[in-house]
């Protein structure tokens, strides 16, 4: 089987998504931390990712990149439906889709303004933008909520990468603060997320630096 020789990452939403997938699947790989940002950092990590953007696996020869990528990668490689094919394969892209597009991106805008701004300083929240966000939350979470009414996951009577990818932000809400709450059936959903090990804490036991406090806005 082939095998990583490192797969780099961090604690942000998508190196948490990558990690945890990784560690669900219980694929061979080697986590190694990794900040191409940093001071000096660029040039060792451009030729495996022109974005310089984590995670990326990498291995003699060759790296890739993004999430959602890797993870087909990884599910292939152990032979997992974790990322599904045949019949269901449609329902997940549809999800994978629709989340990245609705969903997710809703956290997102979110989590930017009260997360990510505050724990690096790059300026004040946007309470327009935390707004919009907050609508465009409610608007997907409302579609989320009729779905998971009727089944307990996404696609399928199991966990599938459209589950862990359609929660990117989640945990991540204790500074995002979004009304997840106000919808059970989607809170329910979430809390059996929580219950996956791999899901619930990826980093156990990993060298993985905490990310810098939210500062008070």
């Amino acid at each position: 089987m082939p095998r990583y020789e490192t797969f780099l990452q961090g604690r942000n939403p998508d190196p948490r998504l990558a990690v945890a997938t990784a560690r669900h699947l219980q694929a061979r790989v080697e986590f190694e931390f990794a900040a191409p940002f940093a001071p000096g950092q660029a040039e060792r990590f451009r030729p495996l990712n022109p974005n310089l953007s984590v995670p990326i696996p990498a291995w003699p020869g060759g790296s890739l990149w993004e999430a959602d990528a890797i993870a087909c990668r990884l599910s292939r490689q152990v032979g997992s439906d974790f990322w599904r094919s045949g019949d269901d394969q449609p329902d997940m892209i549809r999800w994978l889709s629709w989340g990245k597009e609705n969903f997710v991106r809703a956290c997102d805008t979110v989590h930017f303004e009260r997360g990510t701004k505050q724990r690096y300083g790059i300026g004040p929240i946007d309470q327009g933008k935390v707004e919009d966000g907050l609508a465009e939350f409610g608007i997907a979470a409302a579609i989320l909520e009729a779905e998971l009414a009727r089944r307990e996951w996404l696609v399928g009577k199991s966990p599938s990468y459209a589950d862990f990818r359609m929660a990117t932000f989640l945990p991540f809400n204790d500074v995002a603060g979004l009304p997840l709450g106000d919808y059970p059936s989607v809170s329910g959903w979430y809390h059996r997320l929580e219950a996956i090990e791999a899901w619930r804490d990826p980093f156990d036991g990993l060298e993985a630096p905490l990310l810098p406090p939210v500062k008070p806005a």
